[in-house]
């Protein structure tokens, strides 16, 4: 076992997720939280397997988010939610339905090489039902059947979408496609489990970084820790501060430019039709007051609501970027405010009301859905100048210096492996066990004990306990 201490600094999903894999790997790793606990940041909801919410990306970073998304499904399962999403377009949108197959075919084909490859990535379920076409006809008829409360077919699935939503705005046909969702609060649960009973980390929570200084091959890092100061010496320095990053750039004497972007999702109460729904997209232009509306269902009648307009998910002047001056880009005041003290009431009130607004007008019944709690929200790092990238790892400053800046949380694992290969190359590890990928620790967390913690952070947390819960679990899906 190395000798060699490597500090992460950032709790989030970055953070925790290079924490959990350097430790499992033998590494000594001290962990330091701003926050009372780790993942808790911008709103995730859904895995990204293959990008198909984002039009405006390229194939390529595609691709990359099929892999890894199924990288992270590997490692994460329990934090799964195990239902398709449809992606429709309203007639108001200028893209076409068909525009969409060749980057569904081209998935498709990559999901199976990667099955191919290693038979463990067949977690999407099979591949010529990765995506599949449907036309009005079918939905029609769909519409006339009884929904079903545990969905365990594609078509049983599509049944309360067919029978609710408003068809007539639409283009077809719409897909289904296995895009599944990403349970925040059980993700966290589960590296925290993980890394709790790992030995090889020390977590610090409510710490505080407070200066980094380089010191030939060593780090000097002081931090405040419950209003307590300390200084530690370490090897190796791992950045993983989320919209911080910046800030610790800073600290450290390095600069890199980027983008932060403040963005929320609401949580709303609707009673429902009687039976589980899939995700639902409705795409639109990003921006403009007729957005991307995203439609996720929880247990407990809940459902979480992006929006992609000025007045909902996205906000004016929630994009910033850095100055020559500073590696870290500047949030206004207001939005500050929301992350370090919280929202006011009449903020919850009026941007839910609109996200429920705006999903109604394609799903008519859903004007009777309720705000049920403050936003989840958060703001999320980009590095360099482009806004609409999706994709992106980890980034080195000479041989002891990382920083990890994912854009969506799927790409974890393969800023880890990057990692570890640069960590394999200074002696620190084994160079045998980079892209290993034995997590025994993390494999060996029940289900029963994240959704205990789930619990518990949602109510630490101020949202409703039902967050913690899936769906449909993966044993209950018959297709998966």
């Amino acid at each position: 076992m190395s000798d060699k201490k490597i500090a992460v600094i950032g709790g989030g999903i970055a953070g925790a997720s290079i924490a959990l894999y350097l430790s499992e790997i033998g590494l000594k790793i001290d962990l330091f939280e701003k926050g009372t606990s780790l993942v808790n940041g911008p709103p995730i909801c859904h895995l990204h397997a293959g990008g198909n919410l984002y039009r405006e990306i390229p194939d390529e970073q595609c691709v990359t988010l099929l892999e890894e998304s199924i990288e992270a499904l590997r490692l994460y399962p329990d934090s799964i939610d195990y239902r398709p999403t449809v992606i429709a377009i309203p007639k108001h949108d200028p893209g076409q339905p068909l525009d969409l197959l060749p980057r569904l075919t081209l998935l498709q084909n990559e999901y199976q090489k990667l099955i191919d490859k290693d038979s463990g990535n067949k977690v999407l379920g099979e591949v010529n039902e990765y995506y599949r076409l449907v036309e009005l006809e079918e939905l029609e008829h769909l519409a006339t059947l009884e929904e079903q409360e545990v969905p365990t077919t594609a078509d049983q699935w599509l049944i309360p979408f067919a029978k609710h939503t408003d068809l007539s705005l639409l283009k077809f046909p719409v897909v289904l496609v296995q895009e599944f969702g990403w349970n925040v609060f059980r993700l966290g649960a589960t590296a925290a489990l993980s890394l709790e009973k790992n030995s090889n980390c020390q977590i610090h929570l409510n710490s505080k970084v407070t200066k980094l200084t380089q010191q030939s091959e060593k780090w000097q890092l002081n931090y405040t820790e419950d209003s307590v100061e300390g200084e530690y010496e370490f090897d190796y320095v791992i950045n993983a501060a989320g919209f911080r990053t910046g800030e610790i750039d800073d600290l450290a004497g390095f600069h890199r430019d980027r983008l932060v972007e403040f963005k929320a999702a609401y949580v709303t109460h609707w009673e429902g039709t009687g039976g589980f729904w899939p995700e639902v997209i409705f795409h639109g232009t990003r921006g403009t007051p007729q957005g991307m509306a995203q439609f996720t269902p929880y247990p407990g009648n809940l459902v979480q609501l992006h929006g992609m307009t000025e007045d909902i998910t996205l906000f004016k002047d929630g994009l910033v970027e850095n100055t020559e001056n500073s590696s870290q880009p500047q949030l206004d005041a207001k939005f500050l405010r929301k992350i370090d003290k919280g929202w006011l009431e009449q903020e919850i009130t009026a941007r839910g009301q609109l996200s429920i607004d705006f999903l109604s007008q394609y799903i008519p019944a859903f004007k009777n859905a309720s705000v049920a709690g403050k936003p989840l929200f958060g703001a999320q790092q980009i590095p360099g100048d482009d806004s609409t990238l999706r994709t992106a790892g980890i980034s080195f400053e000479g041989n002891h210096y990382a920083r990890c800046e994912i854009v969506k949380a799927s790409s974890v694992l393969t800023c880890a492996d990057a990692l570890t290969e640069k960590l394999a190359e200074l002696g620190f590890v084994d160079k045998q066990k980079v892209g290993a990928r034995l997590f025994p620790i993390t494999d060996s967390i029940n289900d029963e004990a994240i959704t205990q913690r789930s619990e518990v952070y949602t109510q630490e947390r101020g949202y409703p306990i039902a967050l913690a819960y899936r769906n449909i679990k993966q044993e209950e899906v018959s297709y998966v």
